[in-house]
Formats: structure tokens, C-alpha cells, sequence
């Protein structure tokens, strides 16, 4: 099976291939540093779909979901911004952790694996 890197760099990829699977990089809200965890929460879901989108398949195929909050008092803001995306019927699997994330300026970091058929 051929694996395909997608937006590679020199530390990972943004996102990888593998038989009929996507598997993303947890993704931060480079569009919204700073911002509330709502707008944090937006800008990766759109990242998201992107990514998804340049594998050849959408949120509707989503297998599993890990969200990290740098605090878990945001959860409900944050559950907010994903239940307005999530596709109806095809929630994943899901974990949702409170960690501190890479930098202060990042409230919300999400990683999603997802089918490509």
C-alpha cells in the first residue's frame, strides 16, 4: 500500500494516507491565535476540512476525534463550536483531554483519523 504525505514538513505532515485511511496532525488555530476557544475551535475545524478535503474525503467519513483544551472549563464553549460542524449521524468516536498545549497563545488543539471511501 502506498503511503501518500500531505503539506509534509520537515518535523511531520500535516496529514497521511495509508490504504483507505486519513490520518490528520493535531491541528491548532494558526488563523486565531489568541482568540476565544469558539473562534480557536472554528478556525481548526475549517483547517480540518481542508485537509480532509485535499485527502479526498470530508468530516462526514470521520473515525475518531481527539481534542485537547488547555482548560476544561472551555468544554462546554468548545462542544458548542463542534456540534454546529459535526456531520448529523456521523459523530466519531471521541476523547477530550485537558493538556497544556505547545503555547499559550493555543487553547484548542484537534487530531482526526478518517475513512477515505
Amino acid at each position: 500500500m502506498t503511503i501518500r504525505r500531505i503539506q509534509p514538513g520537515p518535523r511531520m505532515s500535516q496529514a497521511v494516507t495509508h490504504g483507505n485511511v486519513v490520518y490528520l496532525a493535531g491541528q491548532v488555530a494558526a488563523g486565531a491565535p489568541g482568540k476565544s476557544v469558539s473562534e480557536q475551535t472554528k478556525d481548526i475545524l475549517s483547517r480540518i476540512d481542508a485537509l480532509l478535503a485535499e485527502a479526498g474525503t470530508d468530516k462526514s467519513k470521520l473515525i475518531t476525534t481527539n481534542i485537547w483544551l488547555s482548560d476544561i472549563s472551555t468544554f462546554n464553549e468548545m462542544n458548542a463550536a463542534w456540534d454546529a460542524w459535526v456531520a448529523p449521524g456521523a459523530a466519531p468516536a471521541r476523547a477530550t483531554v485537558e493538556s497544556k498545549l505547545a503555547s499559550p497563545d493555543y487553547t484548542v488543539e484537534i487530531m482526526v483519523t478518517a475513512a477515505l471511501d
